[in-house]
């Protein structure tokens, strides 16, 4: 006679590996190197020399908007995300006087070293004001855009400090990534369907269905492969700059696996882990090339 097949525990160093994950994901560290990630993407795609500095300000200024974030959201938190919430309630102070700490040091060292620019370092405030009190995370798709052009301004902001505004390089990363944050941002949205709701905060998920928002979001992603490919076919950028199309290829694997069900890391470490991966594959390239 058999008996019952005892439940399987999950072993102790998988349970360690996920409390770590989850502390980087709600500590906002994860997303903080994840933007910084981009920065080094940009850096090295448009064959620019690697400063220390503009690596630190895009790590503060990260930090210091996602934390805020944290406690503006708070509430819905509680509902969508409770793990978060609880961590934000119990360290929450804390990570906040990092992240202001990070800015401050931040902006100082810009100004004292006379960046040039470093007014601008002053739009992380900007930012926080739209998303989390000016409420434009009420009108519809306007959230989830301010998302993608805060992100696309990274490399905007590495091509102004390095004297490169304008060039093709950095133009073409600037859209490219403000778009790829977009989508993200749209798919951020189906695990917070339940409490957007309960705010009346409109989202593409909670108007057409988790379903009819990864269609349209493979779909976008697909498109602007193709987008990729032809501006490279054109000699518009150089070749190396096919590299990005590896972002696509994972956005596109993760996409149809964003349900309501899915955990924070799924959303916080997977789904914001792109930038990470596409760092990853640009600096392995750049190594087979040396």
């Amino acid at each position: 006679m058999r008996t019952p097949t005892a439940t399987r525990r999950t072993p102790s160093w998988v349970s360690s590996l996920k409390a770590g994950l989850r502390v980087l994901v709600h500590s906002n560290l994860f997303i903080s190197l994840a933007t910084v990630s981009v920065a080094l993407t940009t850096v090295l795609l448009a064959n620019l020399p690697i400063e220390p500095l503009p690596f630190f300000i895009v790590f503060a200024a990260t930090m210091f908007v996602y934390t805020v974030n944290r406690f503006t959201d708070l509430e819905e938190d509680e509902r969508n995300v409770p793990q978060r919430a609880a961590f934000t309630k119990r360290y929450g102070r804390l990570w906040l006087a990092v992240g202001v700490g990070f800015y401050v040091a931040a902006v100082a060292a810009a100004v004292a070293l006379e960046v040039s620019g470093a007014i601008y370092m002053l739009l992380p405030l900007v930012v926080v004001f739209l998303y989390s009190v000016g409420g434009v995370k009420r009108v519809f798709l306007v959230k989830n855009l301010v998302v993608g052009f805060a992100w696309g301004a990274i490399p905007l902001g590495v091509g102004y400090y390095y004297g490169q505004l304008r060039s093709p390089e950095i133009l073409f990363l600037f859209v490219y990534i403000t778009i790829m944050l977009t989508i993200a941002a749209v798919i951020f949205d189906v695990k917070d369907i339940e409490g957007d709701r309960a705010e009346g905060i409109p989202t593409v998920p909670n108007l057409f269905g988790p379903r009819w928002t990864r269609v349209p979001s493979l779909l976008a992603t697909v498109a602007v492969a193709a987008g990729v490919i032809a501006i490279v076919g054109s000699g518009a950028i150089p070749r190396r700059f096919l590299a990005v199309l590896a972002m696509n290829a994972y956005v596109a694997a993760y996409i149809p696996f964003a349900t309501p069900d899915r955990g924070p890391l799924y959303y916080g470490f997977v789904v914001d882990g792109e930038h990470v991966f596409l760092a990853a594959v640009v600096v392995a390239l750049e190594w087979a090339v040396w």
